[in-house]
C-alpha cells in the first residue's frame, strides 16, 4: 500500500498512517457486513482511482475472485465512488451489479480524516445466498452500518489504537451488543459460551455487562472499577478476564455513528486453552533452565573435587592429568550455565569460546596471547557442548606442547560460518599458533595423545565433521575443523 499511495496519489505520510490504521481494523467491518471491501484513493491528477487495499469477509462468500489491489479505474466509470468522494456521504443507490452471474450489491463509504475525504471504501456484498436474516445477522448488519457512519465521519478507527488482528478477538469468536447504559441487547452463541466458561449460569441479555463481568472475575480491588468501565464499552480497550478456571479476551468498541455514543460492541474470545498451553510452555522452559543450572552446579562441584584431589597428588603427571580433567569438566559447565539463561536450547557460542579461551589460558598466564577472530554465531546445545570440549582440548594441546619452557607466542582461534540456513550451514574453525610446530612424522589421525583422541571422537563421531592438524608457515601448527553448524540426525 505504501508504494501505491506514494506513486499514484497526493496523500501525505500522516494520511498514509491513517489508512494503515483503517486497514488494520477493517476486517471487523468486512465480517459484520458479510462483504468484500476495496479501498480506492483518487490519483494525483484526480482523473482516476487506484485500489490500495482489499479485504474479504470470514463470515460470507466473496464477491471478488481476483486480487483488486493495484487496479486503476477512470473517474466516471463507477458513479458511486464519485458521489461518495465528492459529497462525503455513504452512497447506496443503484441496482445490484452482475459479476460472473453473481449479483453484487455495491455501496461506497467515504474515508474521512480531519474533515478531508482521503478515499472511498467500496463495500461489495455477494447476494447469491441472501435469505431472511437471523437475529445475529441483523445485529451484525446494524453494527456494520454504525461503523460505516463512523468511518464517514472520521471517528473510526480510533487514533493511537493500533490493533493486532491476529491476537485480538474477531467477530466470529463472539459478539455482544450493548446499549448506551452498558446493558446487553444481544449476545451471540459463542459470546454466551465464553461467559459460561467464566461461570455465568444465566443469559446475558438484559444484564449490565460491566457489573456481571466484575462479579465473575476474582476481586482485584481498584482494578474492578476499570474492568467495569471496559466491559461496559465506554472506551476502546482490550483486556483479559479470568475466573472459574476460564480466561476470556475482551475488546470494547464504542459506537458513535452521529457523534454521540449510542452503545458499544464487545468482541470476546475464549482463550482458556491457549493460555493453559502458554503456561505449560513457560513452566517447561523454566524447568529446562533449572535443570541446566543444576547440571552446571554439579559439574562445578566435580571440578572443585578434582582440583582438591590434584593439590594432594605427589606425582606431577597425576596432578596435571587431574587439572586437565578440571578444564574439560569446566568447558561443559560453561555451556550449561549459558543454556540456563536462555529460553531455548540454543546458545551464542562466541561468549562460550571466549570463556573457554580465558580458562585454558591460565596454563601459561601472561606468556601466550590467546585471541578469537570471526564469529561462531548461535549454535544448538547438541553442537555447543562437544564443540566446547574440542576447543578446550586443542587449546590445551597448543599451550602445553607448542611453547615449551615458558616461551612467548600467540594462539588464534578463527571461526567462519557459511551457508544460508541452519540445515545447510557449515562452520570452519582454525586454531593457529606460532610455536615449535609438529615433530617429524607426526600423524594426527593416529596420535595416541588422550586429548587428540577426544577431539577425533567428538568431531567425527558426534559433530559429523573433519579434523586435521598440519604444519603452519613459517612456523607453528594449524588445526582445521570443518563441521555442520546444526546437529546431525
Amino acid at each position: 500500500m505504501n508504494d501505491l499511495v506514494r506513486q499514484h496519489t497526493a496523500l501525505g505520510e500522516t494520511d498514509l498512517e491513517w489508512l494503515h490504521l483503517l486497514v488494520s481494523e477493517w476486517q471487523l467491518l468486512s465480517d459484520l457486513s458479510f462483504a468484500d471491501l476495496v479501498l480506492w484513493v483518487p490519483t494525483l491528477d484526480g482523473t482516476r482511482y487506484v485500489s490500495v487495499a482489499q479485504m474479504r469477509p470470514n463470515t460470507g462468500p466473496t464477491s471478488y475472485q481476483d486480487d483488486m489491489v493495484g487496479h486503476l479505474v477512470p473517474r466516471g466509470r463507477r458513479p458511486l465512488l464519485d458521489a461518495a468522494l465528492d459529497e462525503g456521504r455513504i452512497v447506496r443507490e443503484g441496482d445490484p451489479e452482475w459479476r460472473e452471474e453473481v449479483p453484487v450489491r455495491v455501496e461506497s463509504i467515504p474515508v474521512r480524516r480531519e474533515g478531508r475525504v482521503l478515499g472511498v471504501i467500496a463495500r461489495n456484498t455477494n447476494l447469491l445466498t441472501v435469505r431472511t436474516p437471523s437475529r445475529l445477522e441483523l445485529t451484525y448488519l446494524q453494527s456494520a452500518s454504525d461503523l460505516a457512519q463512523m468511518i464517514a465521519a472520521g471517528a473510526f478507527p480510533f487514533p493511537g489504537q493500533q490493533v493486532d488482528m491476529d491476537a485480538s478477538p474477531r467477530v466470529g469468536d463472539g459478539l455482544i451488543r450493548l446499549d448506551a447504559d452498558g446493558v446487553v441487547t444481544y449476545a451471540s452463541p459463542n459470546a454466551l459460551s465464553a461467559y459460561h466458561r467464566l461461570g455465568l449460569a444465566s443469559d446475558l441479555v438484559g444484564q449490565d455487562l460491566g457489573a456481571t463481568t466484575a462479579e465473575l472475575a476474582p476481586s482485584r480491588g481498584p482494578v474492578d472499577e476499570a474492568l467495569v468501565k471496559l466491559a461496559s464499552g465506554w472506551a476502546p480497550r482490550e483486556t483479559e478476564v479470568e475466573g472459574n478456571g476460564g480466561v476470556i479476551q475482551l475488546r470494547a468498541i464504542p459506537l458513535k455513528p452521529k457523534g454521540t455514543r449510542i452503545g458499544s460492541l464487545v468482541l470476546c474470545r475464549d482463550v482458556t486453552e491457549l493460555r493453559r498451553r502458554e503456561r505449560e510452555l513457560i513452566t517447561k522452559d523454566a524447568t529446562i533452565r533449572e535443570i541446566h543450572h543444576r547440571v552446571k552446579n554439579n559439574l562445578q562441584t566435580v571440578a572443585a573435587l578434582l582440583r582438591l584431589q590434584a593439590r594432594r597428588m605427589d606425582s606431577p603427571q597425576g596432578r596435571e592429568a587431574l587439572n586437565e580433567a578440571v578444564r574439560r569438566v569446566g568447558s561443559i559447565a560453561i555451556v550449561h550455565e549459558t543454556l540456563s539463561q536462555n529460553l531455548d536450547e540454543r546458545v551464542e557460542f562466541d561468549e562460550i569460546a571466549d570463556r573457554v579461551i580465558a580458562m585454558v589460558s591460565e596454563i601459561s598466564p601472561g606468556k601466550v596471547d590467546c585471541r578469537r577472530t570471526g564469529r561462531f554465531g548461535i549454535l544448538d546445545a547438541e553442537v555447543a557442548t562437544p564443540l566446547s570440549m574440542v576447543l578446550t582440548e586443542i587449546l590445551q594441546n597448543a599451550l602445553e606442547h607448542a611453547f615449551p619452557q615458558g616461551e612467548r607466542g600467540t594462539v588464534e582461534v578463527a571461526a567462519l560460518r557459511s551457508g544460508t540456513g541452519r540445515k545447510d550451514g557449515r562452520l570452519l574453525i582454525t586454531v593457529l599458533d606460532d610455536g615449535s610446530g609438529l615433530p617429524e612424522g607426526f600423524d594426527p589421525q593416529r596420535a595416541g595423545n588422550l586429548g587428540l583422541q577426544i577431539v577425533r571422537t567428538l568431531v567425527e563421531g558426534e559433530l559429523g565433521g573433519t579434523f586435521d592438524m598440519v604444519r603452519a608457515e613459517p612456523r607453528g601448527t594449524k588445526v582445521v575443523l570443518d563441521l555442520p553448524s546444526s546437529p546431525q540426525k
